[in-house]
């Protein structure tokens, strides 16, 4: 078996290096895919965007600035006075003047405070987010690289297994020509070359389509897709012996947990910053100016400034109704966030399950692919002495097959497996 591996490896090294292709490793495609993909430009949008509410929110606390420039043309010298409209001073008089208006919050009892707080979780909640994202981004690489490794390996196991049928065939086909075997073992040898041939086709479909699913993270055309070959990557570490130690650090660090609980907290502020339009506003005010054309009633120029507090009494139960929408969100946010805290524990703990099972399964794998080996070296014999018929032999080269697709599978499932547990745990970078 590692001989005939060894061949095809070989072969496929030869043809890819003919075929100008290069090697890419795991990280490159993860840099690759991190550099390039849409999901990862959309997260850093969002996080900016929700910066931004943190300075609309902080502006109440700086001054307020306002030019204003006023011309009013009349044709009756003494003022035209407006009889009807509003409560303000009907009077029209003609003048030309430019100004400014300044206001400044002294205090809303932390209603703002509350309100950029909010901002600030929610900023931080997208920031973390970003993380999240990355993560998962990467957990959808590895798959699609490792599916891709493990289809050329089963490529490579059908391509040798094409081989020895092919050698069989051969054999059985000159013996039979020389009347030491009958044509039904022929036959036999020709089922065997049509079925790997047939498994070669569909392994490298399979190829194909993995490497299309890898180039769509990768950001490339369909026209380049031949140009790089993944590498083969180290088996991953034994996982700690108790999956409590990953449960904690998947509790304090995994992005999407902490973003959630930046959400759930700016919930709480946003409660209190509802809470606080039922609180008075005092804020200070003044305004200046000149007015180079006036009427007599008019001074040439002009300042003014004074103290306002805003006190609300009664808005029909908005502010109560608000309050407690926000209170009633904020709980639901915080049963959310429990939740995610259980499925976090289940998902370490099964996650960590799957991969001690995992190296179980390629470790008895490997004893199985040597065992259809031994096996199938001793049917070979047999058949080449003639104490066998082509169907011992045909069935021994099967059960090899499926022992090295076994193992190229478990292997596979390993590095896929423990990349689950890192992401779970919240340490796949």
């Amino acid at each position: 078996m590692a001989m005939i591996l060894a061949w095809t490896r070989v072969a496929l090294a030869q043809s890819e290096s003919m075929a100008g292709t290069r090697e890419m490793t795991l990280a490159e495609a993860r840099s690759r895919a991190l550099a390039t993909h849409p999901r990862i430009t959309s997260a850093d949008l969002r996080a900016l965007a929700a910066h931004q509410r943190v300075i609309q929110e902080r502006a109440a606390w700086w001054p307020q600035v306002f030019a204003a420039s006023t011309a009013v043309g009349t044709d009756d010298p003494s003022g035209v006075h407006v009889a009807a409209g509003s409560l303000n001073a009907p009077g029209v008089y003609e003048r030309a003047g430019v100004g400014g208006t300044v206001s400044q919050l002294i205090t809303d009892f932390g209603r703002t405070g509350n309100l950029v707080a909010s901002a600030r979780l929610e900023a931080q909640a997208a920031a973390t987010n970003v993380l999240a994202t990355r993560q998962q981004l990467l957990l959808e690489v590895d798959v699609a690289y490792f599916a891709l490794l493990r289809a050329r390996a089963i490529s490579a196991v059908a391509s040798a297994t094409l081989t020895s049928r092919q050698h069989l065939l051969d054999q059985s086909t000159a013996l039979a020509s020389n009347h030491l075997r009958s044509e039904l073992d022929v036959r036999f040898a020709q089922v065997g070359v049509d079925e790997a041939r047939l498994m070669v086709s569909r392994s490298r479909a399979d190829v194909e389509a993995a490497r299309t699913s890898l180039v769509l993270f990768l950001g490339r055309s369909d026209a380049d897709q031949s140009e790089f070959q993944p590498t083969e990557e180290p088996l991953p570490e034994i996982p700690a012996a108790d999956a409590g130690v990953l449960v904690a650090r998947a509790l304090a660090a995994r992005p999407d947990l902490v973003s959630m609980r930046f959400g759930r907290d700016a919930s709480r502020r946003r409660v209190a910053a509802i809470r606080g339009q039922q609180n008075p506003t005092l804020s200070i005010f003044g305004a200046a100016g000149v007015s180079p054309v006036h009427d007599d009633h008019f001074g040439h120029d002009y300042a003014a400034a004074g103290l306002n507090l805003s006190i609300p009494l009664f808005a029909g139960g908005l502010y109560k109704a608000r309050e407690m929408e926000a209170a009633q969100l904020a709980e639901a946010a915080s049963a959310v966030v429990a939740e995610a805290e259980l499925k976090v524990i289940r998902d370490v703990r099964l996650a960590w399950l799957e991969v001690v099972q995992a190296r179980e399964a390629l470790g008895l794998s490997r004893s199985l692919a040597t065992s259809a080996e031994i096996a199938l070296q001793l049917a070979q014999a047999r058949f080449d002495q003639g104490l066998s018929s082509i169907v011992e032999l045909n069935q021994a080269d099967l059960n090899r097959t499926r022992a090295e697709i076994g193992v190229a599978t478990a292997a596979f499932d390993l590095r896929l497996r423990a990349d689950a547990l890192d992401y779970a745990a919240g340490a796949l970078h």
